[in-house]
Order: C-alpha cells, then structure tokens, then sequence
C-alpha cells in the first residue's frame, strides 16, 4: 500500500466547490479519502460532490462561510457525523482583491483579512477541537493550509493579499507548535501555490492590465511565467498532490512546514 494511499481517511476541504479547491477536493477522494466541501456557493458545492459521487467517491457538501464561528461549528458537526470522522481538513477557501497600496479600499483589505486569515484561524480552531483527543472525531490528522507564493514574493498590485497569505504562513508554524506542546497529535502545513489558472488566477491577471501594471492580461501571465524557473504556469494538479501529500502518511513527521509548490518562483 503506497504511503499516500488515504482509504479510510476523512477530509474536509473549504472553498471546495471550484478552482482549487475542487481539485484538492477530487484527489483526495481518488487517494481514498471520503471528502466533503464546504462553501457558501452551495449550488456549485453540490455540483462538485455529485461529480465526485457519480466517480465512486464518498463526497458530501455542507454550508460554510468560513468567517462565521457559528458556521465553522455546524459544519464540523455536520462532516464528523455525515463521513464518521475527520482526518483531513483543508484550509483553502480564501479571496483576492488587488489594487496598488495607493488606491487601497479599506472594505477590499478587510475582506481578504476576514476570509483568508480569520477563516483560516476558524478552521483550525475547529479542526483541533474535532481532531484533539476527546474531540467529536479525537484520532489526531493532519491540517493543510493554503497560502500563496504570495507570501514570498513582491509582486505589485497584491499588497494586502501577500500579507494575509503570509500571516497563514506564521499562523501555521505557531498551530503547529500549539499541536504538539499540548499533545493534539494533529499536523499543520501549508502549501504556497503558484499562479494556477483558474477563475481567481486569470481574474488577478485581468485586474493587474486594467490598475495599469501591464499593457494586458496575457503580459502579466507572460510576467510571472518569466519569474518562473519551470516556464509555465501552475495546474490545479500540481497543488492538488501536494496536499494529499501533507495530508498523508508520507508526511508523517513534517509539521509546521511551507511547501512551495510554484515553479521556483519564490525561491
């Protein structure tokens, strides 16, 4: 049995319903592992977990704004119970705005504060409460955090959005400490995509032709394919293994960890 095989395994994947978080979501379940998405678009959500069911997979969805605690308790209840516990959660539902900092609308950072940071502190406070000993699943897991090559680069017109991915990136490390020190047995990593071009990637090269950054949007892609020493792109598939990596025993003594999974970009 290879060490990332996840039979058995139980795994939550916010921000689930398309982009990234589908396809996290999609291998996970071709690993073994019974999914539920949770998203505030519910329509789409239920869409995805179908797809997955109609491939053979075990996959639900369940209502979740991840900026809401009372929101994060109820869909923790409601994965513990519908999929029989959870191993696996993934911090991935997050929103990017960009502006130049001279332009900066205080509800745009306030926003991508509230989902990316907050959200993902909600997720793994609740990830530990179920996860932890004497928690409503209470067997440990592994708990993977999406930040961003964001977080290691300054690239112009995503001020706000690198810094709230690089909070992720300490309030991972510090998660992490947390786990260990009082005996949680849950791992904490994050994974720092690259550029991937779903709807958020190619909305952000759009917004950075029209703030004035590049003469297009294929300029801007041409822009961060340069920085790159791989010369392409991220693909869904890419960040997808990464986190069935993580989450699987083939990580089993990797905690408190930043993954890039970017190319070289960041590096």
């Amino acid at each position: 049995m290879s060490s990332e095989d996840l039979t058995g395994r139980r795994a939550l994947v916010t921000g689930g319903a398309r982009g990234l978080g589908a396809g996290m979501a999609e291998a996970l379940a071709q690993a073994g592992a019974a999914v539920v998405i949770g998203d505030v678009l519910e329509d789409e959500g239920e869409k995805t977990a179908l797809a997955l069911r109609e491939a053979g997979a075990e996959a639900h969805f369940v209502p979740l704004d991840v900026t809401d605690d009372a929101s994060w308790a109820e869909a923790a209840r409601r994965t513990t119970e519908t999929i029989g516990g959870l191993d696996v959660l993934v911090n991935n539902a997050g929103v990017e705005i960009t502006s130049l900092i001279a332009d900066l609308d205080p509800a745009d950072v306030r926003r991508m504060l509230e989902v990316n940071v907050l959200g993902t502190s909600l997720g793994v406070k609740h990830g530990f409460r179920a996860m932890r000993p004497g928690g409503a699943a209470g067997q440990g897991g592994a708990i993977v955090n999406i930040a961003s090559v964001a977080a290691t680069i300054a690239f112009p017109g995503i001020a706000m959005y690198s810094a709230t991915k690089s909070g992720i990136d300490r309030l991972t490390r510090v998660a992490a400490a947390e786990s260990g020190k009082l005996g949680y047995g849950v791992r904490v990593n994050c994974i720092y995509p690259g550029l991937t071009p779903t709807t958020m990637g190619n909305q952000l090269a759009v917004d950075c032709a029209e703030i004035g950054l590049f003469p297009s949007p294929e300029a801007a892609a041409e822009a961060v394919v340069g920085l790159t020493p791989q010369g392409r792109l991220g693909q869904v598939d890419d960040m997808a293994d990464a986190v069935v990596f993580l989450a699987s025993d083939a990580a089993k003594f990797i905690t408190g960890a930043g993954l890039p999974v970017d190319g070289g970009m960041g590096m």
